[in-house]
């Protein structure tokens, strides 16, 4: 069901993402995201400056109507691999691919020329683990909502590793927010193998 994921955490966590989006310069997602969700990656939670929207999009997939694409008063790229058409409203970002994926370190080369340093890539699960796959990212937000799902679609996908030796062990704050949403604050930068 589209947009359904908006329910999974509560108030909150909700306002924590809000926050974010109003620190940093960009916010990033996949298309796949948007097709599921349709979100309007705003600051409405919180006062603050709304940030740049920026929607990876290899193949030009994007819904023309999809509501990121509302003007917000802050700029809207659209990312791909090669020149192609862009709906109204967003500028088109071209960047290096290999194997057919859009590589982390030339978006983030392509948005800090475009004077976007403080970037939050917000998801969805196969954008945020290309991004920790490919170094890119300096800390990870994750927050474990008291909700019982089932199975479903996996938070991270990251590259498999053969021993624990290969994991990503970051120093780590635990922040338990209203309504019993867990925030883990990985930092990525200070980290340990195994």
């Amino acid at each position: 069901m589209a947009g359904a994921s908006r329910w999974i955490n509560g108030p909150s966590a909700l306002d924590h993402l809000h926050r974010l989006r109003a620190h940093v310069d960009a916010v990033v997602v996949g298309v796949g995201t948007v097709a599921a969700d349709d979100p309007l990656l705003t600051v409405r939670r919180v006062a603050g400056r709304q940030p740049a929207r920026v929607i990876i999009d290899p193949n030009g997939r994007l819904d023309p109507a999809a509501r990121c694409l509302a003007s917000s008063g802050a700029r809207c790229f659209i990312v791909r691999g090669r020149h192609g058409p862009v709906p109204r409203g967003a500028e088109p970002l071209v960047v290096r691919s290999s194997q057919d994926r859009l590589e982390p370190a030339a978006i983030a080369e392509a948005l800090f020329a475009n004077g976007l340093r403080k970037i939050l890539i917000e998801g969805g699960a196969k954008t945020v683990s290309h991004f920790i796959d490919a170094r890119a990212v300096d800390r990870v937000h994750l927050l474990v909502a008291p909700i019982i799902l089932g199975s479903g679609i996996q938070g991270l996908t990251l590259a498999p590793i053969s021993g624990l030796d290969e994991a990503l062990r970051p120093e780590t704050h635990i922040h338990i927010l209203d309504g019993g949403d867990v925030l883990f604050d990985c930092d990525l930068r200070s980290q340990r193998r195994g």
